[in-house]
């Protein structure tokens, strides 16, 4: 009897162990998921940029949510299918969402400063948002340094703009905890990268995805080893699949527009010192009064709290809050939900 249930328990073990290999190989032996799912409507084109509307099936807000991601990823971890997307969600609770996918820059646009993404992407796709909702405000959600260009947009804009929500957005480079010699180098001058992108022009991909790997994870292993612990579980796999497409899909950078993010951020920080210029127009943090939600994650490499809670003293909002939540830098945008604290903050501002 003893021997029958060590058999059994061997086999079913055998088992396990084979649908944990069989998850794992999924990631070669099956198709790419499809991702972006969440029904919508292109309403404005410009060079590689799209405006999308995703309409609420049930609205309940009269305040549009204006979504900016970041330059060096593609927006898709926030739709990356059914109960994984926090545009999905947002809809779901009654908002129409707007999101300006800035496209993939070829090497015809390496001359392409910031100015040029705000005056000829940002701005006018607000403007359009506006128009099309027939909204008198509007709330703009930032991720990143999307969330960066958001508040220098809040900054120079006469767009109105109602709630200005920042999720991991980085505003005072002051402190660099991670490769802090290298950013000492290039404040004082004894690194000088503009001889490197000039010679590149457009900053490829590889090398995008390259310099975020030593940020956030030298040893890139964790990934496969986090999908390999539970690939017996078809779910996980799934999810860790789409994960990975988006973490995997980084895009090019326009040189000119590195060089600027480098002199005016990372060097002179300009934001936080009020001294940012954006088309001839001072991006201070004094011209912000819409309402303020920042939010930091505990676990953030990329990210850290230094770089974004200094804002809190520099805005001229009267409503302003700041929280650190539980998570990694990504992770505000995988739960298929809204966090309870956005959805009250957001819900209280939005009618």
């Amino acid at each position: 009897m003893a021997n029958n249930e060590l058999n059994q328990a061997q086999y079913e073990l055998v088992e396990h162990e084979l649908k944990r290999w069989r998850g794992y190989n999924r990631q070669w032996s099956e198709r790419l998921p499809e991702i972006g799912q969440t029904p919508k409507e292109a309403i404005w084109k410009k060079n590689k940029a799209t405006l999308w509307y995703y309409p609420s099936p049930n609205k309940r807000f009269s305040v549009p949510l204006y979504l900016i991601y970041s330059l060096v990823n593609q927006p898709s971890i926030l739709d990356l299918g059914p109960n994984m997307s926090m545009i999905e969600a947002f809809g779901k609770e009654g908002y129409d969402v707007y999101l300006i996918d800035f496209g993939i820059p070829g090497y015809e646009d390496k001359d392409m400063t910031l100015d040029d993404y705000f005056s000829q992407y940002i701005e006018p796709a607000s403007e359009r948002v506006l128009a099309h909702s027939n909204a008198k405000e509007i709330t703009v959600i930032g991720f990143c340094l999307g969330g960066t260009l958001a508040t220098m947009f809040a900054a120079i804009t006469k767009v109105p703009i109602k709630n200005l929500v920042l999720l991991a957005t980085p505003v005072d480079f002051s402190q660099t905890p991670v490769f802090d010699e290298w950013a000492k180098a290039i404040k004082d001058g004894s690194f000088n990268m503009e001889e490197i992108i000039d010679a590149m022009g457009l900053i490829p991909a590889q090398v995008i995805k390259a310099g975020m790997r030593l940020i956030t994870s030298p040893l890139y292993f964790s990934p496969q080893a986090t999908l390999l612990q539970k690939s017996y579980d078809d779910s996980h796999v799934e999810r860790w699949r789409r994960i990975n497409m988006w973490a995997e899909g980084h895009i090019p950078l326009p040189g000119a527009t590195l060089k600027q993010l480098l002199n005016d951020l990372g060097k002179e920080n300009k934001l936080i010192r009020n001294k940012q210029m954006i088309n001839n127009k001072g991006a201070s943090l004094k011209n912000i009064k819409a309402n303020l939600l920042t939010v930091a994650t505990a676990y953030d490499r990329l990210v850290p709290a230094e770089q974004i809670k200094p804002i809190m003293n520099h805005i001229s909002s009267k409503d302003k809050t700041y929280l650190e939540v539980q998570g990694g830098h990504a992770s505000l945008a995988l739960t298929g939900t809204i966090p309870d604290y956005l959805s009250k903050w957001l819900a209280k501002r939005s009618k």
